[in-house]
């Protein structure tokens, strides 16, 4: 399409196969939108596009995103305020017309799989590193560990006794956020083999969502089970008054949720592909490699590691 359709507080570009979203800085902006700054949303990620009245004489175009196609919409669990939804473009009433033209030409570009949930994620993640001050520590994310330091006058007596934390995202499942707006806020990880412990339930005012990656190793009777509040669990921050808002918390934990679901995606890899290394038929190494070439394109295995299988796979012939 290739035009622009300016709202408040944001803006909308659209390309042949994407909306480049461009978030306005200002005193009015949500904080949240002026630390995403801008977000490429591929046609492919989304699931539908409605056009609503809005308040005091404006109307919302809305791009509903596919389950699984965003980190930071899978992170935040359905918890974002309407002002705070990244995919919502508020434009005065006079422009109905323009947005309704506009929403049907999305319509018109969304994919065969629209109403399926995403096996990937399709937009981007915000990108590390990052960090932000919960009440009792600072968390910081470089990518690939997730670091907890503990302040004295917040942490609890257990997570002093345990001390500073660092967890290779490797070793994590997913992520859990309450918004610090909801009662007793926080930010948790989830261990690997910790998936089936129950998280703590969730108070009237908020909810919570666990996170966690489909593909990831189960344990049904975890050795060590989750303490039942965050504030005595290593693997969580606690939010509070100014500690961990939604703008800085938020984006870290979809950050850490993409890296989590990636490196889960790069090691299922060589399993699937060394499954049935026994066997040296030429139909099925062409066939192996035609599944390897896949995963590349998807993004799910590294030029690197897509030519040294496929070498190690022409050797087998």
């Amino acid at each position: 399409m290739g035009d622009v359709l300016a709202g408040i507080h944001a803006t909308w570009e659209f390309d042949t196969d994407s909306v480049l979203i461009r978030f306005e800085r200002g005193i009015r902006t949500p904080k949240l939108f002026q630390s995403l700054r801008e977000r490429r949303v591929p046609h492919a990620a989304l699931s539908s596009v409605t056009l609503t009245p809005g308040k005091r004489g404006t109307v919302v175009l809305r791009a509903v995103p596919r389950p699984g196609a965003d980190p930071l919409v899978e992170a935040a669990a359905g918890q974002l305020k309407d002002g705070c939804d990244p995919y919502r473009l508020v434009l005065p009433a006079e422009r109905e017309t323009l947005a309704e033209y506009y929403a049907d030409e999305l319509r018109a570009r969304l994919g065969p799989d629209a109403a399926e949930p995403a096996e990937r994620f399709l937009v981007a993640a915000p990108e590390a590193p990052m960090q932000f001050k919960a009440y009792d520590g600072r968390a910081g994310f470089d990518g690939q560990r997730v670091s907890f330091r503990w302040f004295w006058t917040g942490a609890s007596t257990a997570k002093w006794k345990a001390g500073d934390q660092t967890f290779p995202v490797s070793e994590l499942s997913g992520v859990e956020w309450r918004s610090p707006e909801a009662f007793e806020g926080y930010l948790r990880l989830v261990p690997r083999g910790l998936e089936n412990a129950a998280p703590e339930p969730a108070r009237s005012g908020g909810g919570a969502g666990l996170v966690a990656d489909p593909g990831a190793v189960r344990c049904p009777h975890p050795m060590t089970p989750r303490p039942s509040r965050a504030d005595q669990d290593p693997a969580a921050v606690v939010f509070g008054l100014g500690y961990g808002p939604v703008h800085e918390s938020l984006p870290f934990a979809a950050a850490v949720l993409e890296s989590v679901r990636r490196n889960h995606s790069a090691a299922a890899v060589p399993a699937a592909v060394l499954a049935s290394a026994g066997r040296r038929d030429p139909a099925d190494i062409a066939e192996r490699i035609r599944h390897l070439g896949e995963l590349h394109l998807a993004g799910l295995v590294t030029d690197d590691e897509f030519s040294a299988k496929k070498a190690q796979l022409l050797a087998e012939l």
